[in-house]
């Protein structure tokens, strides 16, 4: 279909809620969408394309077709959604790569030696399942716990298929295991051992404390003074498990706190669990930034919840979902479990929303390489301006002291990096006295005289002038290349009382305040320093040589020759004015000598 045929149907849709599908040229799903208004939200898409983001741009540019299902409710179209997304995978929608669910430990006692496995999920075969817990790393936890304290095998070998072949392993040589693989242990010592770890894992420890002391006091009566020594082993590895509480803590949380955050590239979507108001284990998922974080996160907490086969009393989120009240609804009737969606205004759970949200942004930065941030920045800032993300910044600032010495010194940075080789210096001329904006617009007039002249090293076009100063100076710089028939994004740069710059102002006194985002707000201060420094650097090298300089041209006899072989010699002022009249001879004749020497001794007596 044509765009305009595209648009022709959308406009034909009903005002009903529903569910809508985008299929590209081979027929695959590439977008699936909820909306209460199909004929509103569908239409959307084939108005003004130019608002949209590059990536909905890009989406809608490979619309061949769409379908849409009308919904009797929008909880219904809330379903479609979640099982159509779940379905299909599409490529522009936000997708939970990690959906294994919740993980379970499964023991099948129909097996002669019966052993602790980690699941995804429940199957009705018979088995004994335990949890769901956290997450598969807390679960591995707790196995491990389990087989150390009652020394259950941890290796690969079959039982009873592998008893007597070859020596025990080093956890048995470690006392983590009791050599089941080992000949003369009965079988049914090792499935009362598993029933122990069957009561662990319902949390009943205090029950198997109490049979293990049970039989350790009565192999004690009966002189079976081995087995009582073992018997109290177990019984103080069983009681320190239980003081630990490892079963009954790690297992599924009862609350849960979702957080998003997001680096200049990368954004994540971070959950925390919790029980008792302890925090168990962290899920996360790391995918690039969103043109709308909050759609994103609302589609990656209905993903996280549905997949996972059972959910917590309580969910902390940190915005309101559009359809948080339908989503709630949907758990329930998926699980036969209520649970609360809130957005904490205060106390303690705000505390929770704000850790996840750290979290987030921690595993986002992690993932963020140096490069990506730069780009990120730079496509932030080029949103910011209303242009594509600018390769080539010019920076520009004035120095000087009392009007002397003026100078101006130009800064650039390529590809978010500074280019030393490129910096460019320029001392004013023929300016009478002080006069910022003239000096700006000498040096703007004579960087791009050369630019169309073609000269080496001023032959590169920038996307962006920063001109440091507010709206007056970069006026001054827009006037400058109206007069050269040139035409170059031209910002101010706007400081607060700290002398850092807060936001960029355009010659028509329009300000884009950068401080709320604060990577383009550490990448533009860092421009305005170096340039800066760049230009001060400048100004006290003219203004030394200038000073030096002068001091030795009010001595008579003192020409730029012996000026230089003096400078040569002491290697500073400070040292000549401080040189014995006999180690000025050896230098000079003993005229020109004395002169230097008086000159800096006016007071003393030769």
């Amino acid at each position: 279909m044509t765009f305009e045929e595209l648009k022709e149907k959308a406009l034909s849709l009903p005002y009903a809620p529903g569910v809508y599908i985008m299929r590209d040229k081979s027929g695959k799903v590439i977008y699936v969408g909820k909306a209460k208004k199909l004929k509103n939200r569908v239409s959307q898409y084939f108005q003004d394309t130019a608002s949209h983001s590059p990536k909905t741009r890009m989406m809608v540019s490979r619309i061949d077709h769409f379908d849409v299902l009308v919904a009797a409710s929008e909880f219904e179209a809330l379903v479609l959604e979640c099982s159509l997304i779940k379905r299909y995978m599409p490529k522009y929608n936000i997708l939970l790569k990690d959906d294994k669910g919740y993980p379970y430990i499964r023991i099948n006692l129909k097996d002669a030696y019966p052993t602790m496995t980690l699941v995804s999920k429940i199957s009705n075969d018979g088995a004994s399942y335990f949890g769901p817990y956290g997450s598969r790393s807390v679960t591995h936890s707790i196995l491990e716990a389990i087989r150390t304290t009652l020394k259950l095998p941890g290796c690969h070998k079959q039982f009873p298929r592998d008893i007597g072949k070859g020596r025990p392993c080093l956890n048995y040589h470690m006392n983590q295991c009791a050599g089941w693989c080992q000949t003369g242990l009965p079988a049914q010592s090792y499935r009362s051992v598993i029933e122990e770890a069957r009561q662990l894992l319902s949390g009943n420890y205090k029950q198997v404390a109490e049979d293990i002391r049970n039989r350790m006091q009565e192999a004690s009566a009966n002189l079976e003074f081995e087995l009582a020594a073992s018997l109290r082993d177990r019984l103080n590895a069983v009681e320190a498990l239980g003081q630990k509480q490892l079963v009954t803590a790690l297992s599924l949380a009862d609350m849960d706190a979702v957080g998003y955050g997001q680096t200049e590239a990368k954004a994540c979507f971070a959950v925390l669990h919790f029980s008792g108001g302890n925090l168990l284990d962290k899920d996360y998922e790391i995918f690039p930034v969103p043109d709308d974080p909050e759609a994103a996160v609302s589609s990656l907490i209905k993903q996280y919840y549905l997949s996972r086969g059972i959910t917590p009393k309580i969910v902390l989120l940190p915005f309101a979902m559009e359809d948080g009240e339908l989503f709630a609804q949907l758990l329930e009737q998926n699980f036969g479990r209520k649970t609360h969606l809130r957005v904490p205004q205060r106390g303690d759970n705000v505390r929770l929303v704000e850790l996840a949200k750290r979290n987030a942004y921690e595993e986002a930065q992690r993932a963020t390489s140096r490069e990506e941030k730069i780009s990120g920045t730079l496509v932030l800032l080029g949103k910011m301006l209303g242009m594509d993300p600018p390769r080539r910044l010019e920076s520009y600032d004035i120095s000087n002291i009392s009007g002397t010495d003026i100078v101006a010194g130009m800064v650039v940075f390529e590809d978010g990096k500074p280019k030393k080789s490129e910096y460019k210096r320029f001392k004013m001329q023929a300016l009478p006295n002080q006069d910022d904006y003239a000096s700006m617009r000498q040096t703007l007039h004579r960087r791009f005289a050369h630019y169309l002249a073609g000269d080496k090293g001023f032959d590169s076009a920038p996307d962006v002038l920063l001109i440091d100063g507010g709206v007056t100076h970069a006026a001054a710089a827009e006037e400058v290349l109206q007069e050269l028939n040139l035409s170059f994004p031209v910002f101010g740069m706007v400081k607060d009382d700290r002398h850092r710059t807060r936001a960029l102002v355009t010659a028509r006194g329009q300000e884009i305040a950068i401080d709320a985002q604060q990577a383009v707000f550490a990448f533009i201060g860092n421009i305005q320093e170096e340039t800066h420094r760049f230009a001060v650097t400048y100004h006290r090298q003219l203004r030394s040589k200038r000073l030096r300089y002068s001091e030795l041209d009010a001595i008579p006899g003192i020409g730029p020759k012996r000026k230089q072989e003096l400078l040569k010699a002491f290697k500073s002022l400070t040292a000549i004015g401080q040189a014995r009249l006999e180690e000025l001879e050896r230098l000079l004749p003993k005229d020109a000598a004395l002169a230097v020497y008086r000159h800096f001794h006016q007071e003393e007596e030769v």
